[in-house]
């Protein structure tokens, strides 16, 4: 016969270089749990995507709608009103910009101050795995407002974000802009991070009997990165 089987292991026999190509084993069948996330990861994505292309959508009407409002306050305009009226918007767009730009690179300033002797803030994302889609979905906002809030404050502090692997981790990168943000990063776990100040590091969580009245800048504090509807308590 060409084909054998052993060990539980299937091959078959090449008679022409008289060598054994082991084939690999059936797929198993994924398990009613299993399937039960795969269809719930995949309603999620379905939503996610339709509420995306609705706000497109909307967008684009609400753009539609402003650039008709103009064109027709224009045209009930004289040619000298006309001109007079696009100079002054023009000068009103420069000046937001010009605004834009400063706050933008106050707010880099203050970030990268705060990254040599800010208070180090840690968000641990190391038990994402535990999280459904739609709390990871959630974390990633969390974590998005937490950095936008933490760019405008006057004195910012330090950010990590650790442990942040797998579907976490994927949906960071998908973050438009985020391999720029002013933040320090590292997929592994914090303990590993901080391997050699330890002595210094506090988990922050509203289980324990210790209230903390103020920060100590030599501390590293932690915040764990979980959703879980206390699930996991």
């Amino acid at each position: 016969m060409d084909a054998i089987a052993a060990d539980d292991q299937t091959h078959v026999l090449n008679h022409s270089t008289d060598s054994v190509i082991q084939l690999s084993p059936p797929a198993q069948p994924l398990s009613k749990n299993a399937q039960k996330k795969l269809m719930k990861q995949k309603r999620f994505e379905a939503k996610k995507a339709e509420k995306k292309a609705t706000a497109k959508e909307e967008k684009k009407r609400h753009v539609a709608r402003k650039r008709k409002e103009w064109e027709d306050k224009l045209s009930s305009l004289s040619e000298e009103e006309k001109l007079k009226m696009i100079e002054t918007r023009k000068g009103m767009r420069k000046e937001r910009m010009d605004q834009k730009t400063e706050e933008r690179e106050s707010k880099i300033l203050r970030i990268s101050e705060a990254k040599k002797h800010g208070q180090k803030i840690v968000i641990d994302l190391q038990f994402s795995d535990l999280m459904a889609p739609n709390e990871i979905h959630s974390r990633v906002k969390q974590i998005m407002y937490c950095y936008a809030v933490n760019g405008r404050s006057p004195v910012p502090s330090n950010l990590w974000l650790t442990g942040y692997e797998g579907e976490i981790g994927n949906q960071l990168q998908n973050i438009s802009g985020f391999n720029k943000w002013i933040i320090e990063k590292d997929s592994g776990p914090y303990i590993n991070t901080f391997e050699t100040q330890k002595e210094n590091l506090v988990y922050l969580t509203a289980d324990s009997e210790n209230m903390l009245s103020e920060l100590d800048p030599k501390k590293i504090y932690i915040v764990g990165g979980l959703v879980d509807r206390n699930r996991w308590k």
